[in-house]
């Protein structure tokens, strides 16, 4: 009985820290985009009442197969710019007006194939450290006939990305499964309920 108690009791300080600790989540682990489209990465973090951005640092990079990138540098509530690497020279923004909410959000201008790779977000506050991390894919902007563009803008919508029709094949699949499934079970159940002379 004792043993119980203190389980139960060992149980309920672990989860009050787990619920307590200071987190840094991604709001999307994947992003894919075009060549010279812009895109927006956000990560946002457990704050406090009254948070203050004097006690906050935030350090973003970018790995790729070739080399790490500073994205953004945020010290003591203060950006850093000479910090970020000239790759992304006049192409990053920071919302600052989110920080205070527990959100980095960062706003990526005129896209390269170079820039996809594995984006990583380090936040430093007073109260805790994480990070988070999510993928970006960049793909070749295609060669478009003029009489596909009207300023620069295209007249035909893209067609839908490949894994919604991936999602429906393996709907179809899982149901046909499903189906299949039933009617052995069934055909099985019969045979195990009848007696030898009703087969």
């Amino acid at each position: 009985m004792t043993c119980r108690i203190l389980l139960l009791f060992i149980l309920f300080i672990l989860s009050s820290c787990v619920c307590g600790s200071f987190v840094v989540n991604v709001t999307q682990s994947f992003y894919q985009a075009k060549e010279n489209q812009s895109i927006t990465l956000e990560w946002s973090f457990t704050t406090i009442t009254g948070l203050s951005l004097n006690s906050l640092s935030v350090f973003c990079r970018l790995f790729t197969d070739v080399k790490a990138f500073v994205l953004l540098h945020v010290h003591q509530g203060v950006e850093v710019p000479e910090s970020q690497d000239q790759h992304f020279a006049g192409r990053i923004q920071l919302d600052k007006d989110v920080l205070g909410e527990g959100r980095v959000r960062l706003h990526v201008s005129r896209l390269r194939t170079a820039d996809s790779g594995l984006y990583t977000c380090d936040v430093h506050t007073s109260y805790g450290t994480d990070s988070g991390e999510c993928r970006l894919l960049v793909s070749a902007a295609r060669d478009r006939p003029e009489s596909e563009t009207t300023s620069g803008t295209s007249l035909r919508k893209d067609s839908q990305p490949e894994s919604r029709g991936r999602i429906g094949l393996y709907c179809a699949l899982g149901l046909t499964a499903a189906l299949v499934l039933s009617l052995l079970v069934s055909a099985f159940q019969k045979l195990r309920i009848c007696p030898k002379t009703c087969r």
